[in-house]
């Protein structure tokens, strides 16, 4: 079996095994992070379920904002609405502030901001700790919300159209150092190139589709991280 089939066929081999086992969520046997009943909780350090836990939230919205409002993140929600032709916000919150300070807030789905915490828990600050020896402070992104297609699919609509998307830029450590994809990420050697490619592939962990530098020219200056649609990681 193709090594990539076999990733994606793992996780759900898991959860119809635990799922074949009688024990209700509210009752003891499993740790709430391997109980495939039990919602998603952005402290727990990912494994197999929290993929089929992240979907879970994209069909119910007043899971996803339970589930948000114990991550470490400001948000608050916004109505569904219109944003363009074929573009809507649905379940989308305004973020103001994540585990990081934000130069400008953004509009993000529920889901993308449930992946977003999960990254910066788990991948962001403790690459930064394990390899510039210093925590983030500052995130830097290029936006999230914009009623557009895909740049190689016209008539497509891309993730940002519907705010299921955020590109982020740059980082600012707490001892002032500036982290910035377009400068840092053609060293790969160096620590600040070792960062940026954790964040890569942590990336692909939290979300469901990755865009980074070695994709196209577009996407030098900047991580898409997206959720819905196609898994992918490039």
């Amino acid at each position: 079996m193709p090594r990539g089939m076999a990733a994606i066929l793992r996780p759900a081999a898991i959860a119809l095994l635990l799922l074949a086992i009688p024990v209700p969520p509210d009752r003891g046997g499993i740790p709430d992070r391997w109980n495939p009943w039990a919602p998603l909780r952005v402290a727990d350090p990912p494994n197999a379920l929290t993929s089929l836990k992240l979907a879970r939230l994209s069909r119910d919205g007043e899971l996803c904002r339970a589930v948000l409002a114990d991550a470490p993140l400001q948000a608050t929600p916004v109505p569904d609405r219109e944003v363009g032709a074929g573009c809507r916000l649905t379940d989308a919150v305004r973020v103001t502030r994540t585990r990081f300070a934000l130069d400008t807030p953004f509009l993000l789905s529920c889901r993308g901001a449930v992946s977003l915490a999960l990254w910066e828990t788990h991948t962001v600050q403790p690459a930064a700790l394990r390899i510039l020896g210093a925590p983030v402070a500052r995130m830097q992104h290029l936006g999230s919300l914009a009623c557009r297609d895909v740049a190689r699919a016209p008539g497509r609509r891309s993730r940002h159209a519907s705010a299921d998307a955020l590109d982020v830029a740059g980082f600012t450590l707490s001892d002032g150092r500036r982290l910035s994809i377009l400068r840092d990420w053609g060293d790969a050697d160096a620590p600040a190139g070792r960062f940026w490619r954790a964040l890569h592939r942590g990336g692909c962990r939290s979300f469901d589709g990755v865009l980074g530098p070695d994709y196209d020219a577009a996407h030098a200056n900047h991580l898409h991280l997206e959720v819905g649609g196609w898994r992918y990681c490039r």
